[in-house]
């Protein structure tokens, strides 16, 4: 037999493996309703032959194929040491509470498995004691948020605050429970034996499975704080599910930034500390009054002339940095923290609370006095404004530095999946920023009869989205829809604006006409309890920004509607976008082409993938900008989704709904 001829043969993991996926093999014994799917099959195969080989795989797969199953089969079976990392946090517990026992007990494998996630996902007990003397509790909903904590906190073993119901993860208590890499103690601490991130970490060193998310691995990267650095040498698979999501969390967290939130927890923590230590020793109520007026005078000087703020918005650094004010702003603040750092100096020899503060001021310092600077010209630096902070942020354009470093160090199977990567043959949208050119590339298509199940309509005397009255009429349109299917509806916006503007006219559509639907708008309550309301009504339109495009999962019957307000390209006037489009500029390169387009390709598969998400699913989705019909590149967007059949008029989609509804009745 001749090499390649070896090489060619099935290893003995995948001919474990097909058996597994295999009619009468031990995941059909497990599940009655199993059976053997092409695409998983190609897929499963092809994570085989990566983790045989220790190679590089990426994999689009589309909704419906059984990813998840497709990349643990293997990993389970090959029996080396794993590590899975996802981009939410419910992935990771439904990986570790569902998927990867089920699977371990019908394959009959013996594993360890363990979860690991941020600091500020676990109870910091010492921070907890601190809690009840120390901190500011904003309202007496903390109050009873913290005594609830410390009830759990008494028969908890993980310490994960994931494990509370109706704890919401915004709640104001988490923080001042939680440690961060800012506040942490480490050895010194007095409750270091019992610590729940330190038995985490511990638990994820001994295990065959650790289960991490996206966020995690970068933070590691940089901060080597997350136990992540001293697990990667040791495992022999990485499997990255939700891939698309991999480089906006690595940009996220492989640059440096100070936000005004770190700079108010600092001058927090120096008041409570401060009083309940070292009471009269210092003026640690002036100190902490100066540390939070420089943070909000930071925060008013990157917002400018902005009255009002929603969502998060990216605002290039030039048009900030030149304002009057911003640079006196940043020289206040350097002063501030330099005063801190001389006042914690005073005290560090009376508790190691003082030690890692006087370090946190140090550290903060240090960061001001970057941002004082010139960037450097391999970087881009912009600030992220919300209603609540700002954040000053210098980060590398993109993971492929970063990623290739790792890919280089210890042989390992590398494989990255998710149902939308690119829309050319090599999902170079996202190879080429991850520094994966050489990465074996594989397309798997969805199981579902698009073409039976699904229709799509454009249509093309439509307002252009620059007209004032695109959003009224995306409404009025939504408003029609939701009529001939009895609600079932959503539709998704590009921008905050958008959104406002259709929730309003969807509701004076409803009122006008008497209709009995609802309308559900994000911003009106938190994402999870809005779902629950359109799961248990359907009469219903969501109209969802950002966060609803991507990680909803509405099957059957619930949603047979999708509305998309318009081309989703990426805003030229964010200053990462401005970056990436210089960079390609600089090369010869079309930006349109190669960045906008290709962008836009990829929101559109994850806000259209809402639609149908089983084998029995039945809807329409309707793109509500004229251009994808009449622009030449209007092609390229259309053969990025999956094969719905096409409508040509608004009649054709509005028979079609009412065919829908009338299959349901």
């Amino acid at each position: 037999m001749s090499d390649d001829e070896a090489n060619d043969a099935p290893s003995e993991l995948e001919q474990w493996v097909a058996a597994a996926f295999d009619e009468g093999g031990p995941l059909s014994r497990s599940d009655p309703g199993y059976r053997p799917r092409e695409p998983q099959m190609q897929m499963t195969m092809a994570v085989a032959r990566a983790i045989a080989r220790r190679e590089s795989l990426v994999v689009e797969a589309g909704t419906g194929v059984g990813k998840t199953f497709a990349y643990l089969v293997p990993a389970l079976l090959s029996g080396r040491r794993a590590l899975i990392s996802t981009a939410t946090k419910s992935l990771q517990d439904q990986l570790f509470l569902r998927d990867l026992p089920r699977l371990a007990e019908a394959l009959q494998v013996p594993v360890r498995v363990a979860l690991l996630k941020g600091r500020g996902s676990y109870l910091c007990l010492h921070r907890m004691k601190q809690a009840r003397l120390t901190a500011e509790l904003p309202d007496r909903r903390a109050v009873m948020a913290l005594a609830r904590i410390e009830v759990w906190a008494q028969q908890t073993a993980s310490g994960d605050f994931a494990e509370i119901d109706g704890l919401d993860e915004r709640s104001p208590v988490i923080p001042i429970v939680s440690s961060s890499r800012d506040n942490c103690l480490g050895s010194d601490c007095p409750e270091f034996r019992a610590c729940h991130v330190v038995k985490a970490r511990r638990e994820a060193m001994e295990a065959d499975i650790v289960v991490v998310n996206h966020h995690l691995f970068f933070a590691d990267m940089t901060l080597r704080d997350t136990g992540v650095a001293e697990l990667l040498p040791s495992v022999e698979v990485a499997v990255f599910d939700e891939a698309h999501q991999l480089a906006e969390a690595g940009v996220q967290f492989l640059g440096t930034m100070l936000g005004t939130a770190q700079l108010l927890d600092f001058g927090r923590d120096v008041l409570g500390l401060g009083l309940a230590q070292a009471r009269g020793l210092q003026d640690w109520q002036g100190l902490q009054a100066r540390i939070e007026r420089g943070a909000r005078e930071l925060r008013l000087a990157c917002a400018g002339p902005m009255k009002e703020v929603r969502g998060i918005l990216k605002l290039a650094w030039k048009e900030r940095a030149g304002r009057p004010g911003f640079a006196e702003a940043l020289g206040e603040l350097i002063e501030t923290l330099d005063l801190a750092v001389a006042t914690l100096a005073t005290v560090m020899a009376s508790s190691p609370d003082f030690v890692r503060l006087h370090e946190r001021a140090v550290e903060l310092r240090a960061l001001a006095q970057v941002f004082a600077r010139e960037p450097e010209a391999a970087d881009v630096r912009w600030i992220d404004l919300s209603p609540h902070q700002a954040r000053l942020v210098e980060s590398p354009l993109d993971i492929r530095e970063a990623m290739q470093e790792q890919l280089e160090a210890t042989p390992k199977a590398w494989v990255f999946t998710s149902a939308t990567l690119g829309d050319d043959e090599r999902l170079s949208w996202f190879t080429e920023p991850a520094g994966l050119d050489s990465a074996t590339v594989l397309r798997v298509g969805s199981p579902f009869d698009y073409a039976a199940h699904a229709r799509l309509y454009v249509p093309r005397s439509f307002p252009k989205p620059s007209e004032a009255d695109h959003p009224l009429e995306v409404a009025a349109l939504a408003g029609r829809c939701a009529r001939a299917l009895g609600g079932r509806t959503f539709v998704l916006t590009t921008t905050l604006r958008a959104l406002q503007a259709v929730g309003d006219q969807l509701r004076a559509e409803f009122d006008y006409h008497g209709d009995a639907l609802t309308v559900l708008q994000q911003g009106a309550a938190p994402k999870r309890l809005l779902l629950q309301r359109f799961l248990d009504d359907p009469r219903a339109v969501l109209v969802g920004s950002a966060s609803f495009w991507e990680g909803i999962d509405v099957p059957g019957d619930t949603l047979q509607c999708v509305l998309i307000d318009k081309l989703p390209f990426p805003p030229p006037n964010d200053p990462l976008v401005e970056a990436r489009v210089q960079r390609l500029e600089a090369a010869g390169r079309n930006a349109f082409a190669h960045y906008f387009i290709a962008e836009a390709a990829i929101a559109l598969k994850q806000g259209g993938g809402r639609l149908i998400r089983t084998e029995r699913d039945k809807g329409l989705l309707i793109v509500c900008d004229p251009r994808m019909a009449t622009m030449n590149y209007g092609r390229r967007l259309r053969d990025a989704l999956p094969p719905m059949t096409r409508l040509e008029t608004e009649d054709e989609a509005l028979e079609w709904l009412q065919t829908l509804n009338a299959e349901r009745e």
